[in-house]
């Protein structure tokens, strides 16, 4: 398998969840075990070459993406999660969407202080996530070694809130 292959295993979905949206499902990848494992194995050689000490991702997609990636590794996965899902002391950051905002919540503790932090996720869209999500990450002392994605779509530039932040990239929609 090469990487010009994943493309073979994300469904395009037209008008979901909305009309107007072209959906890319990641389901497919996640259904053949060979393509779920070439694309974790991608992202886990990405992490190496970063010594990172922690993976980090936001619900619920970067859960499916970063968590195979940490037992790779043998290290740990810390979660961000929308408010109220976390049982322990938080801090949040609010973020901008279209329209209004949005918070995501890390544990206080997730994240000691100069740990190489990689960030994953399934899609690279806005940026708005990931960008909450570096800010949280640096808010407690780590350091975002990188962020790695299966797909990003070019056309949102969310790669852009993303400057100065090493990145892989798997698939281009």
């Amino acid at each position: 398998m090469d990487l010009n292959e994943l493309k073979n295993y994300v469904a395009i979905v037209e008008d979901w969840p909305k009309e107007g949206i072209v959906f890319k499902d990641i389901t497919p990848l996640m259904n053949d075990g060979e393509a779920y494992k070439f694309a974790t194995d991608q992202i886990v050689k990405y992490a190496e070459k970063l010594e990172v000490d922690l993976i980090v991702g936001p619900e619920a997609r970067g859960f499916i993406i970063g968590c195979p990636v940490a037992y790779a590794l043998g290290i740990g996965f810390a979660p961000v999660r929308k408010p109220g899902k976390l049982p322990r002391e938080t801090i949040e950051m609010e973020y901008a969407l279209e329209y209004g905002t949005n918070t995501l919540t890390m544990h206080k503790d997730a994240i000691k202080p100069g740990q190489r932090v990689l960030i994953t996720d399934d899609l690279l869209a806005t940026g708005g996530t990931i960008e909450a999500t570096i800010k949280l990450v640096e808010k407690l002392g780590g350091v975002v070694a990188g962020c790695a994605f299966l797909i990003e779509l070019t056309e949102l530039h969310g790669h852009e809130k993303l400057n100065g932040y090493d990145r892989l990239i798997l698939m281009d929609f």
